[in-house]
């Protein structure tokens, strides 16, 4: 008796649960959606990145710099956080590539276009100013020595070192109070 109850409850287990939705056919939930969007546009950004590193090994500067473009044009779900970190890190990529194409003032304007749409301060921020310093230092190579604009750039440089410092520091901070 016993065992045909079992048996009876198994059963109805069974029928039960052939009516929920398994984990395959089940209609996605909106944050479902929204990490699934996520991973999505990460992964693609990673391989961008990592297509922009092999063609920079080969010496294709162009196409490292297409493929990081490519980084920038990704859509993220529109509350990821992420999304900011990741075309602040391609632009940074991308202004060092413009650097080494020796186009100085496209590379600015990139650094610039990052800065602008940063909505708060982050490694990739910092990172941003980095690469603006290393920008004004390029430039200063390029002027002949004697010209006033030399010190001018070199000072620009280090201001811009000096902010990538300061927020750094204040992250390592605050990450310290965290802890």
């Amino acid at each position: 008796m016993r065992r045909l109850a079992l048996v009876a409850l198994l059963l109805v287990g069974a029928c039960a649960d052939r009516d929920a939705p398994s984990p395959i056919t089940r209609v996605a939930e909106p944050a479902d959606a929204i990490d699934q969007d996520l991973m999505v546009a990460l992964a693609q950004a990673k391989n961008f990145h990592h297509k922009a590193k092999v063609y920079t090994s080969d010496g294709n500067t162009a196409a490292a710099i297409a493929a990081v473009r490519q980084i920038l044009s990704l859509r993220f779900p529109p509350s990821a956080p992420e999304a900011e970190d990741v075309r602040d890190d391609a632009r940074a990529l991308l202004a060092k590539l413009l650097v080494g194409q020796g186009q100085l003032d496209e590379a600015m304007r990139t650094v610039e276009e990052g800065l602008a749409a940063s909505t708060r301060d982050s490694f990739f921020v910092a990172n941003l100013h980095t690469v603006a310093g290393e920008i004004h230092e390029a430039r200063a190579a390029q002027l002949e020595t004697g010209d006033g604009r030399v010190t001018t750039e070199r000072r620009a440089a280090i201001g811009e070192y000096d902010k990538s410092i300061q927020i750094n520091e204040a992250l390592q901070k605050r990450l310290m109070d965290e802890r």
